[in-house]
């Protein structure tokens, strides 16, 4: 058990500082600035190389909303639930310290001003409303979840699991970061919200409570709607 959740830990950190730290430190660099794309890939392309690293010994989830919904899909026991999450928000949390010491290191930087946070109305990036950043969190949350769980369906091809999934989660952020600026992930959004510190504190439970939704939504529908009895 402690080299799964060491897995899920340092799974979650690199997650978070590959994703948010693209975000932070490289999406708005003058002239050569990744841009929403980048962003969006860089979050897909730490599932895909911590899935493949590390995947084979805890089962990769590194996020609250896929350990409940692979639980909601018959995949994961729920006794170990909690030791999942709690290393999820730690590698998370680690990540964003590592994060904001490097940032902090650049002249008028303020993590205040956003640091990667998730947020609606005001604090959407695009200004979208509470409602847009209920419904694309759910929906989204719940294809996240039906995708994994048909990736690693024992009849999928084997060995393209992590990359169905990483391709997933960078879809999902091409079409959400405007909206909310992407979270599907309660432990990436509560890592940076604790260093923003102020309104992203105010909205972290809508970035928890939408994400367990669509996973235990997308569990639930796999596992009764598309899943083959074997």
């Amino acid at each position: 058990m402690f080299r799964k959740l060491a897995a899920e830990c340092f799974g979650t950190f690199w997650l978070v500082f590959g994703g948010c730290g693209s975000a932070v430190l490289a999406a708005a660099y003058p002239a050569l600035g990744i841009g929403f794309a980048g962003v969006a890939l860089a979050f897909g392309l730490t599932v895909v190389t911590m899935a493949y690293a590390v995947g084979h010994i805890s089962g990769g989830h590194f996020n609250p909303a896929v350990t409940l919904g692979l639980w909601a899909g018959g995949r994961f026991p729920a006794r170990e639930i909690i030791g999942y999450i709690v290393a999820q928000l730690i590698g998370g949390i680690i990540a964003a310290a590592v994060l904001w010491v490097i940032a902090s290191g650049k002249n008028g930087f303020d993590a205040a001003l956003g640091f990667a946070a998730n947020g609606y109305g005001e604090h959407s990036p695009d200004h979208y409303s509470m409602l847009s950043a209920i419904v694309i969190e759910i929906v989204l949350t719940g294809f996240f979840l039906i995708i994994i769980l048909g990736a690693t369906d024992r009849k999928a091809p084997a060995g393209f699991a992590p990359l169905a999934i990483g391709l997933a989660l960078t879809l999902i952020h091409l079409i959400s970061i405007p909206v909310t600026n992407t979270s599907v992930n309660p432990a990436r959004s509560t890592a940076v919200a604790l260093f923003q510190g102020s309104w992203a504190l105010e909205q972290l439970w809508l970035f928890w409570v939408m994400p367990l939704i669509g996973g235990l939504a997308g569990g639930v529908i796999y596992r009764t709607l598309l899943e083959k009895r074997y």
